[in-house]
């Protein structure tokens, strides 16, 4: 049945797909989901216990949430501040996201919608800015990476942005480091994006921040055109709660308040992402374990698999096969993934290659264990 009042632009959409459940799958006990690079502990009990009580004597189901986020924010500026060398921050720098999906929906409404501009993205990286763009109708242009360091080719975005087709670009998006592939950005990136123009917005997401402990939240104090997103969903344990963050000049942060939905972010939640930065210190005392874990495990996959590996500043691996005789690449890395899966490993196919989260020791040795199989 076809409904001939949606806009053909999203009929044609392909859509984020997470997760879905196969009947070949093991039984969810005994699948590892290494896919969606959550941190693989979850919060301790006794901050469980905290939050439950929260939700038990200070929050009234019937009174919506605080709207303007102001406890939170005023943490948040706290944390960004400790975590940028020789810069201050206030809560007028914070704006507030129901996840980082949310916030990347108001950057663009803010600034693309109405043809008022396209965005720029090098492939391969996070999917959400092109999906997202487009159910705004808004243009996407995409420019490519090395094949060998996935940099970014600077000279073609610099082309695209100087001598436009269409529609002149706007926004720039950029992961640090990126997904799925791992890496930074480098002094040359970084240096380009510092000399775009201040019509053009530079957007930086920091989501695995607290990994590779690599920032640029110092140029929002310089440059009006720069933000920095960051998220709760990684290292701070809280993915199932959805909050995300973005650290910019207080004119672009009044600019989000105004288009984001009113109530945006659930008493519960806020509750939640203010107890993990009270007890930021125990929580990401786990980052240098994975951060280990990662070590270990790319070595052991390079060592016993012919599984070509790129070094990661992110809680993620990512990696490609070997292509085979005849056989086109991507069906490779299909049976790749679904062997994974059907033993019991969960990852992430995309951009070219399979991306596998850094989970807990036991599932990291379990993984390794289905890549020699595959």
């Amino acid at each position: 049945m076809s409904l001939p009042f949606l806009r053909s632009a999203v009929v044609q959409l392909a859509a984020y797909t997470p997760h879905v459940e196969s009947a070949d799958d093991p039984s969810p006990a005994a699948l590892d989901i290494l896919d969606t690079n959550e941190c693989p502990y979850d919060l301790p009990e006794a901050l469980q216990e905290k939050l439950a009580w929260q939700l038990q004597h200070n929050i009234a189901a019937n009174r919506y949430p605080d709207g303007g986020h102001g406890a939170l924010k005023e943490a948040i500026a706290q944390y960004v501040t400790e975590s940028t060398a020789g810069a201050a921050f206030s809560a007028d720098h914070i704006s507030v996201g129901n996840g980082s999906d949310e916030l990347i929906r108001s950057l663009l409404i803010a600034t693309c919608l109405g043809g008022a501009g396209s965005v720029l993205v090098a492939d391969p990286t996070f999917s959400m800015y092109g999906i997202l763009a487009r159910t705004l109708g808004i243009p996407v242009v995409t420019v490519g990476r090395s094949e060998d360091t996935f940099a970014v080719d600077t000279a073609a975005a610099q082309q695209a942005i100087a001598r436009p087709q269409g529609t002149p670009v706007r926004v720039v998006f950029m992961v640090h480091p990126n997904s799925p592939t791992g890496n930074a950005l480098t002094a040359t990136e970084i240096a380009w994006l510092e000399s775009l123009p201040p019509d053009i917005l530079v957007v930086i997401d920091e989501a695995y921040f607290e990994f590779s402990q690599q920032t640029t939240t110092a140029n929002v104090l310089t440059r009006p055109n720069w933000v920095v997103m960051r998220t709760f969903s990684k290292a701070f344990r809280l993915a199932a709660y959805r909050v995300g963050y973005a650290v910019a000049n207080p004119e672009l942060t009044q600019a989000l308040e105004k288009v984001r939905l009113p109530y945006n972010l659930p008493s519960l939640t806020q509750a939640a992402a203010q107890l993990a930065l009270a007890h930021r210190q125990e929580l990401l005392a786990v980052v240098s374990e994975i951060q280990q874990q990662r070590r270990e495990l790319a070595s052991a996959i390079a060592q016993t698999t012919p599984l070509r590996l790129w070094p990661s500043d992110a809680n993620f691996l990512y990696g490609r096969p070997p292509a085979q005789s005849g056989q086109p690449i991507n069906a490779e890395l299909e049976r790749w993934f679904n062997r994974l899966r059907v033993q019991g490993t969960l990852v992430r196919h995309t951009g070219g290659g399979l991306r596998i989260t850094i989970g807990t020791p036991a599932e990291n040795r379990r993984t390794l264990a289905h890549l020699q199989q595959v």
